[in-house]
């Protein structure tokens, strides 16, 4: 009889300890990456290079290995969105972050549209950054 106390009591006791356990497991959000700009500004012209880093805001660290699958460039900031142009990835520098190249037509303000996952994230980061072309 007592062997089977001492069974009911440990195995209240896991099941606790489990519950308890995955109560205190902080769980990132989405919201806490952002992509930033390496540099503000390009050159107006053909095959410029842009360089962006994608960040978790909470650990202040880059996140290497995002999947990017959305990229646009056009000048919505100027009122012009139907001047885009078409960016291609290239291979990133160092971890964190990433490349593309584009041409930049004109001189003004580009926005660059992104769209990611982060490995082990459920939801897409999509952020908007604006590169100002100068002549």
């Amino acid at each position: 009889m007592k062997s089977l106390d001492i069974s009911r009591a440990l195995g209240a006791a896991l099941i606790t300890v489990a519950i308890s356990g995955t109560a205190n497991v902080a769980l990132a959000d989405i919201k806490d990456y952002e992509f930033q700009l390496v540099d503000q500004t390009v050159q107006a012209g053909p095959d410029k290079i842009i360089t962006v880093r994608l960040m978790n805001k909470k650990t202040g660290k880059p996140v290497p290995d995002a999947v990017i699958f959305a990229t646009r460039l056009d000048m919505a900031p100027d009122a012009m969105q139907e001047m885009a142009t078409k960016v291609t990835p290239m291979p990133g520098t160092e971890p964190g972050t990433y490349r593309f190249k584009a041409n930049f037509g004109m001189a003004g303000h580009w926005q660059l549209s992104l769209g990611a996952k982060v490995q082990g994230e459920t939801g897409t980061v999509e952020d908007k950054l604006v590169i100002t072309a100068d002549k």
